[in-house]
């Protein structure tokens, strides 16, 4: 009998000291499944795009308002003309660790002709829409939630799926008498998807508010291809360049001046071939010199990434692809691809005319090493090499006779790629917290595919910075018919409730 009480008693206080469970969030999610999907339904009528700036001021009020019910210290840092940042805080009891919690709340603009529903009504489907999906209503507290439907809207995947998570999160622990073991920043970003061109200043503005943070987690991004859920330590950085070739000063008719004026259209094209070999390797001198390899950790990481390549063709309807290869091992290179042609009109608006020019925009994804604005230099004496000259403005009549290949080149901002180590401290405690919740099925990819301004914090603020992903993988961020799967959300809810109370 006394043993029995002694081990009663150790049982107890291990129960007192250990982290809770993870099936505490999943009770949460089970009993309050119904209100969880109502409230992300809320959040996602609000349109966010970052030059409607009543609207934006909308979502940013209401998700204080939320975080403040929720015991948050929340308020909006402000600049004129610029969407906020929500900025909050909420101090653990007795600990000297804090963590920050980054998200946007902005969306990428929507053409609403190519949706199936209204992108700001969210609709629920019973599957994916490509899979035949029916919409379905919105399921009152005593229905059973079928974790394979799917909520649309614009930003279900990128990025609201992350804020209801922790909303959510929050709620869990608060009703279970639970206690956050970290200081926890919420820091939301208003114009991620406008380039974050202010956020630098916020972050020197407010520098006091963030001086001591230990590990920044950026809530962004999609789980692996493979569905299974990730860890991200780098994203790629991005730039990018417009190019405009010149033919005549006028369109032209095309049997008049057909074989003898040039044609802008067959310019270009030839032009932007000219920058990758046939296996779509960019062959532009230098463009792969200052890449950062990998370390030991790192490729170990690499090698362990379920192989999905293959399945992904199949999915994407690819016969085959660029360079040699993984899909992974790629990502580890920079990449030069078009983003758009433009050069007279297809289709029935097609006329028979030699167009007086043709734009192409460039997308350069960068890697960690490259310099954004070497890279451009780098496109720019390629451009040079095939015989044009370059201009920054249309050119003029002197400068069209003067030169026989004339392109106008505008240059894009962009930003650095970042990457943390796989050794940090803080990140190890974060990746422990994440086994326990995906039971040990966790990939830890060393760079994303994807961008985000992680150098501002990684390299200017000098904190490390991790990407805490959620939305399924084929959640057509950016594109229309954007959605999230609703086994992400549960999975985020009990993803952030993990690392808000880890050990």
């Amino acid at each position: 009998m006394k043993t029995f009480f002694l081990l009663a008693i150790c049982c107890i206080v291990v129960r007192l000291h250990a982290q809770p469970g993870i099936e505490i969030f999943d009770r949460h999610i089970e009993k309050n499944g119904a209100q969880i999907l109502g409230d992300f339904a809320t959040l996602l009528s609000y349109p966010n795009v970052a030059a409607d700036l009543p609207n934006i001021n909308k979502n940013a009020g209401y998700i204080v308002a939320e975080l403040k019910k929720r015991g948050v210290e929340a308020k909006l840092l402000r600049m004129v003309g610029t969407p906020p940042i929500i900025y909050g805080y909420l101090p653990a009891e007795n600990s000297d660790r804090t963590l920050a919690l980054y998200v946007h709340y902005d969306g990428q603009p929507v053409d609403k002709t190519r949706w199936k529903n209204d992108p700001w009504k969210p609709t629920l489907y019973d599957q994916a829409l490509d899979k035949g999906g029916k919409v379905i209503p919105m399921p009152k507290a005593s229905d059973q939630i079928n974790s394979e439907w799917r909520l649309y809207a614009r930003s279900a995947g990128d990025d609201k799926a992350p804020i209801i998570s922790i909303l959510t999160a929050l709620d869990a622990i608060r009703e279970n008498n639970l206690k956050i073991t970290s200081n926890l920043v919420f820091f939301f970003e208003g114009q991620e998807e406008a380039g974050s061109q202010q956020l630098r200043r916020y972050l020197e503005d407010h520098r006091e508010l963030i001086d001591e943070i230990d590990l920044w987690m950026f809530c962004d991004g999609p789980v692996h291809q493979s569905g299974k859920p990730q860890l991200v330590f780098g994203v790629r950085g991005v730039t990018g360049m417009e190019i405009t070739i010149y033919g005549s000063n006028r369109s032209l008719h095309s049997g008049h001046y057909g074989n003898w004026a040039p044609v802008p259209g067959q310019l270009i094209s030839k032009l932007i071939g000219s920058m990758k070999d046939d296996d779509g390797n960019v062959i532009i001198d230098g463009f792969y010199d200052d890449v950062e390899p990998l370390n030991a950790i790192e490729i170990e990481a690499l090698a362990n990434i379920p192989a999905i390549d293959e399945a992904l063709k199949k999915e994407l309807g690819l016969n085959d692809t660029e360079g040699s290869g993984s899909l992974y091992e790629r990502l580890l290179y920079p990449s030069l691809t078009v983003r758009g042609l433009s050069s007279g009109n297809v289709g029935t608006l097609a006329r028979n005319v030699i167009p007086s020019h043709a734009t192409a925009s460039l997308g350069i994804r960068l890697v960690k090493g490259c310099d954004p604005e070497k890279m451009k230099d780098l496109v720019e004496e390629h451009i040079r090499k095939q015989g044009y000259h370059i201009v920054r403005e249309d050119p003029d009549e002197e400068t069209r006779l003067k030169h026989s290949k004339i392109a106008r080149v505008t240059r894009g901002s962009g930003y650095p790629a970042a990457r943390t180590s796989m050794n940090d401290k803080f990140a190890k405690m974060v990746v422990e917290r994440a086994r326990q919740v995906t039971n040990d099925d966790l990939i830890l990819l060393p760079t994303l595919g994807g961008s985000l301004p992680l150098y501002l914090f990684t390299d200017i603020l000098d904190k490390p910075a991790i990407i805490v992903p959620i939305a399924n993988h084929d959640n057509n961020q950016h594109a229309a018919n954007e959605n999230l799967r609703i086994a992400n959300l549960w999975y985020g809810i009990k993803l952030m409730g993990g690392i808000m109370t880890m050990k």
